[in-house]
């Protein structure tokens, strides 16, 4: 029986955490076999394609606010950037940060987040501000994402919760990713997290910290495989 190959990845800042999860996904064992196998993919996104998919990943991000959030690309490799900081912003704005929701989209995490319009849920990041306000020494501080009704569904999210923790003076993240695209969705999710982070650190009136994200399903898609492979390796 096959054991569980869980993978822990320390990094100093964004772009680093990436370029080391690249060079990790594709690592071989002494017979040339990958040490995270490939996947097919039976119900979902992407349904009858394979992806390269750690079992379980921790990646622990020292300085997640150091400049620049998203990753380079150095212009010899010939492959283009995974994001951009424009779209970074963006994200951050419009889908983190806002209960606005597109005719053609079941839900966004900023809806989940901040709170549905017309109702009286409540806007998550607000009342996470107002509790750290009052006294910062709580492990209570949970922004959920995640629906028990999401089980039924064809798109569930693929970020479930941000816990946070204040420590030191300074606002910490830890992420829960069920599924995440490595070589896109990665570099954009930190990237517009780490505003988020930054803008709650501010309002509280504490400094910036680090990040902790989890997932059991963070891949490539083969599209990306030999993309993947140029940037880490350079070719």
């Amino acid at each position: 029986m096959k054991r569980l190959n869980p993978v822990t990845i320390v990094a100093r800042d964004l772009p680093e955490a990436w370029w080391m999860c690249l060079r990790e996904i594709q690592k071989k064992d002494e017979s040339g076999d990958y040490l995270h196998p490939n996947y097919r993919i039976d119900t979902g996104s992407y349904e009858g394609s394979v992806r390269r998919q750690f079992d379980f990943v921790t990646i622990q991000i020292l300085y997640p606010g150091t400049r620049p959030l998203i990753p380079d690309i150095p212009p010899g490799l010939g492959i283009p950037a995974p994001t951009s900081l424009e779209y970074v912003e963006s994200y951050f704005s419009r889908y983190l940060m806002s209960n606005v929701i597109e005719a053609e989209e079941t839900y966004t995490y900023g809806e989940r987040i901040v709170g549905r319009a017309g109702t009286d849920d409540k806007n998550q990041i607000e009342e996470a501000i107002r509790i750290f306000k009052e006294g910062p020494g709580t492990n209570q501080v949970t922004l959920e994402v995640g629906m028990p009704s999401d089980i039924g569904s064809i798109d569930p999210p693929c970020l479930r919760l941000i816990d946070t923790r204040v420590a030191d003076g300074r606002l910490h993240f830890y992420l829960y990713f069920r599924s995440w695209d490595l070589w896109g969705g990665l570099p954009s999710n930190l990237g517009g997290l780490q505003m988020m982070k930054e803008y709650m650190a501010s309002e509280i009136g504490v400094d910036d910290g680090e990040i902790i994200a989890a997932s059991k399903g963070l891949h490539l898609y083969d599209y990306s495989w030999d993309l993947a492979q140029i940037r880490a390796y350079g070719g």
